[in-house]
């Protein structure tokens, strides 16, 4: 079983892949420098009152809306489904083709977001908000860990709908002739082979047979 898996996985890791590894880097030291300057300088203005707004000190226990903040058990089933969807999502950027880049860079993204949270849970059993966003009316308090999943996720949703070779409902040229082509393929190899090629090739043996005939003729 494993043996026939080994020929059809493959590890995609080339330049763009190391490109995004550096990037998904430099995102989870951004979330964790501004986390550690909100909370030692105390942060709080408003970028743009009751819709943008930044205020220090707020810490969510639980996940997105607080949802499972009051849970005993919330933190240790959050912290261990982030580490399954970090595998996951790992292993899905490491058998990524380079040629699916935007679906690279989204993964890339909500696996730094995933990481950075996961710090704060491990560390202070809690995530540091300070951003707060007025959604529907209610302010709501994130982080930039947030802002790369939300951000990673609409990404991947729109390359996996319009954009890349498998794409839903593809737009653009390059997942129209890639879909076009592989449907030709499939046709190809739906088609049987006709009759003539079903049948056993027959050797002509007739003018071997008829040379030897008038030869040992003539020697007569």
């Amino acid at each position: 079983m494993l043996e026939k898996f080994k020929g059809k996985i493959k590890f995609n890791i080339g330049l763009k892949s190391l490109i995004l590894i550096g990037v998904c880097v430099a995102l989870i030291i951004v979330d964790l420098v501004t986390k550690i300057f909100e909370e030692r300088d105390g942060w709080n203005f408003k970028v743009i009152p009751n819709f943008i707004e930044v205020v220090s000190g707020s810490r969510n226990p639980g996940c997105a809306f607080s949802f499972l903040a009051e849970a005993a058990w919330g933190q240790i089933f959050l912290i261990v489904m982030t580490f399954i969807l970090l595998a996951v999502l790992i292993a899905l950027f490491i058998v990524l083709p380079e040629r699916f880049t935007l679906l690279k860079v989204a993964v890339s993204m909500i696996i730094a977001g995933a990481v950075g949270n996961l710090i704060d849970r491990i560390a202070y059993r809690s995530v540091r908000d300070f951003v707060e966003l007025n959604m529907f009316g209610n302010m709501v308090a994130c982080n930039f860990a947030d802002f790369w999943i939300v951000i990673g996720t609409v990404i991947a949703v729109i390359d996996m709908l319009f954009i890349n070779e498998l794409s839903v409902f593809p737009l653009t040229k390059k997942a129209k002739e890639a879909q076009t082509k592989r449907r030709d393929e499939n046709i190809n190899e739906s088609v049987p082979p006709t009759e003539n090629e079903n049948l056993p090739r027959e050797e002509n043996h007739d003018e071997g047979t008829d040379g030897k005939s008038d030869g040992s003729g003539g020697g007569q």
